[in-house]
């Protein structure tokens, strides 16, 4: 976790270029990215992380806090449902796994443990991307 620093920073000063507000009639969805950039990683919230981890959005600075919350509840919900913050990151694109193949490995420990029952708790296709992401060198993808 030593990647986590900056958290007093925002995603617009680590992860440049500065993004130019949204158009007038963009999305909520956008509107909301734009507005999470301007804020100081320390307070983005796990329903934040899940959105910026989605988007794939400075996957660099998001990772890193999205697993380090998943460590300790793998299957908190950040939205939508249990879980949802933890398929979010296992579908994040290998690429993006390559710099933090400790990460990876901490989080396959994590899904490793988890109980049957409860993957079996979570919407379809769950457990294939769990299994996915488990069985991978780096990430899923």
């Amino acid at each position: 976790m030593d990647r986590l620093l900056h958290l007093d920073r925002t995603l617009d000063e680590l992860d440049p270029p500065h993004w130019a507000d949204p158009a007038a009639d963009a999305t909520r969805l956008i509107r909301t990215v734009h507005e999470l950039r301007s804020l100081p990683l320390r307070t983005l919230r796990p329903a934040d992380l899940r959105m910026l981890v989605t988007q794939r959005v400075a996957l660099p600075y998001v990772l890193p806090l999205a697993v380090r919350l998943l460590l300790e509840e793998p299957l908190s919900e950040a939205s939508f449902y249990a879980g949802d913050l933890l398929l979010a990151v296992v579908t994040v694109p290998a690429p993006a796994w390559a710099v933090f193949p400790d990460l990876a490995v901490r989080l396959r420990d994590v899904i490793a443990a988890l109980p049957a029952e409860a993957v079996a708790d979570l919407p379809r296709g769950a457990a294939e991307d769990l299994a996915r992401f488990a069985g991978g060198p780096a990430s899923s993808g």
